[in-house]
């Protein structure tokens, strides 16, 4: 037991606790914003960040030594890894199974290793979540790190076959990408579970604003910073009235703007993650929704219809394309304008019928076509989109002004016998009120609409 937790036991622990947090706390060094602190060695996680990152660089160092499974067994999915350090024991729960999920969103091991274990401190992100969570961010924020109690990392794990198919089955899914679970074992002292996830707000340098979004009402409002603050508030649904996702743009002479897509493209995926949601009865989950201005450059993108039909086709042919699903390379466009030219000389020539040997006859045009056609059928099934050439594309959505950063996350709440309950006393306390704890289908259908109401 270190002194804090001895102070806490002994009589009068409270007042104690108050003075060893204020101390605590005036040490801290700022970084950046308010609301997020880099744990230096005066922090009172700087000793248990240290062993996560000892931990993590070995559990990842473990999954490059040893290659990663074409197919999984159930005993993949049950794996428990242990690693024993000079102070703690460090398990890892399922981790070929999470590596595969990395390498599907094109993240080398390497990459990820050098995120969770470089020589920069992590950093302590301060929420306003009623969670008694903890929550932390590697140096480059790239990913979270967020302790979690036992029954939630159980019904993770339980779940994390059908977590995995989700996500295969629509790989530009919403949901927040759990890249490990652990567990630490520091003797003397509690265990203590975590999971690594990626961050939704990454990069998030310019963001401007942050919210978290339930479609409800009640406890929905936050005070924002004091104008000309640079504290970071995550606002909540009441602080969003009257605002917008604006993802519409006008056509311009016959050309396609990407972004008319995107809103229907948005509210179907939220659509199928809620299902999703559902179906495994949790609610109270969150949409976690930021903006920040686009810079000149970044506006009135347009392709022409050949263009965007072989862009989605090569998102379509993961073979050989990027690493991360539905991603289009700058440098690729070239060679798109290219292949669609040449295609549109060889059907001239055809319909001209005065072509050589080199031009396609009309059976092998149809079956290129019918083959076309069943890709972008395939394309639209899983509701897959056209991804930006951006970091983190997957949680990235341009429009016409703004840059909109989207996931949905907190998906641990079972709608259990204890919901229930507190769902019919906020009936009684919150008449005529909309509140989070509502069944599964109502949640569900609620935060759909709310995204339907507040995007055009």
């Amino acid at each position: 037991m270190n002194r804090t937790e001895m102070e806490m036991s002994g009589p009068g622990g409270n007042r104690r606790t108050r003075t060893v947090k204020r101390k605590v706390w005036g040490g801290l060094r700022q970084w950046k914003l308010l609301g997020m602190f880099e744990i230096d060695q005066q922090h009172e996680f700087y000793s248990l960040t240290c062993m996560m990152k000892e931990g993590l660089c070995a559990a990842v160092q473990n999954t490059i030594d040893n290659p990663i499974p074409n197919e999984f067994s159930e005993d993949d999915y049950k794996l428990e890894v242990t690693q024993i350090h000079k102070d703690f024991r460090m398990e890892t729960f399922a981790g070929p199974v999470f590596a595969s999920l990395r390498r599907s969103l094109g993240m080398s091991e390497k990459e990820y290793q050098h995120s969770l274990s470089s020589e920069g401190s992590y950093l302590q992100f301060i929420s306003n979540s009623k969670s008694k969570a903890d929550f932390f961010l590697t140096n480059d924020k790239r990913f979270f790190l967020k302790t979690q109690n036992r029954r939630e990392v159980r019904f993770l794990l339980s779940n994390l076959r059908i977590y995995m198919e989700h996500l295969e089955k629509f790989p530009h899914s919403l949901l927040v990408k759990f890249l490990g679970v652990h567990r630490i074992r520091i003797p003397h002292r509690r265990k203590k579970y975590f999971i690594v996830m990626q961050s939704v707000f990454y990069p998030d340098e310019r963001i401007n604003a942050r919210y978290d979004i339930k479609g409800c009402e009640v406890s929905r409002w936050t005070d924002p910073a004091p104008e000309g603050s640079q504290v970071i508030v995550v606002l909540k649904d009441l602080n969003f009235e009257g605002q917008f996702i604006t993802l519409v743009l006008f056509h311009q002479c016959e050309r396609v703007c990407e972004a008319d897509h995107q809103r229907p493209w948005l509210l179907r995926q939220v659509e199928i993650d809620t299902a999703f949601l559902r179906e495994l009865n949790v609610l109270d989950y969150s949409l976690l929704l930021a903006h920040q201005p686009l810079h000149q450059d970044e506006r009135n993108h347009t392709l022409s219809f050949a263009t965007l039909i072989m862009r989605t086709k090569k998102s379509v042919t993961t073979g050989s394309g990027p690493a991360v699903p539905g991603a289009v390379l700058e440098e690729d466009l070239t060679e798109v304008n290219v292949r669609t030219s040449q295609s549109q000389i060889t059907e001239t020539s055809v319909d001209g019928g005065g072509g050589g040997g080199d031009s396609l006859d009309q059976d092998e045009l149809s079956d290129r076509a019918g083959a076309e056609s069943a890709e972008l059928r395939e394309f639209q099934a899983q509701n897959r989109r056209l991804l930006p050439n951006f970091k983190n594309p997957l949680h990235v959505i341009d429009g016409p002004e703004q840059r909109y950063f989207v996931g949905i996350i907190d998906i641990f709440t079972v709608y259990g016998f204890k919901k229930r309950l507190e769902h019919l006393w906020k009936r009684l306390r919150h008449p005529g009120q909309t509140f989070s704890t509502v069944s599964p289908p109502e949640y569900c259908q609620r935060l759909c609409q709310w995204v339907q109401d507040h995007s055009k």
